[in-house]
């Protein structure tokens, strides 16, 4: 889609509308996204309304009744969610995520050897908590 398109087919039906766009997403996509609403804003008159938290906890609140014009989600699961409950139109994925692990020099891994590197006693392995990471879930 060119930028003319995308531009037209964003703008349109919310020049009209003075009220604020009520843009929610992942927090892991806070630096993506707000650097595309600044563009955003700079081709159009439009207040947006942002706020960034879990995509779980996101989804609980729009299935409680907040109003949000736009959800970005880190997990299709769910926007997937709130449109079978009705509670959202069109699911369309934009990006997409791959595992990566990241050593140390020392520790000699491929992807052939990650997973005996990880269960190998002799090496600490670090992760984000699960369900409790403040950037996403």
């Amino acid at each position: 889609m060119n930028k003319w398109i995308a531009t037209t087919l964003l703008l349109t039906p919310l020049m009209a509308n003075s009220a604020p766009l009520e843009f929610r997403a992942a927090g892991s996509l806070k630096s993506a996204m707000t650097e595309l609403i600044g563009e955003y804003q700079k081709m159009a008159p439009v207040e947006v309304e942002a706020q960034f938290a879990p995509s779980g906890l996101l989804r609980k609140r729009i299935e409680k009744g907040e109003g949000v014009d736009v959800y970005a989600s880190a997990n299709m699961k769910h926007p997937l969610a709130l449109r079978e409950a009705g509670k959202g139109g069109p699911v369309v994925m934009f990006a997409r995520n791959k595992l990566c692990a990241i050593a140390q020099p020392e520790v000699a891994v491929d992807s052939t050897t990650l997973l005996d590197k990880l269960l190998d006693p002799q090496v600490r392995v670090g992760t984000s908590t699960p369900k409790a990471d403040p950037a996403g879930d």
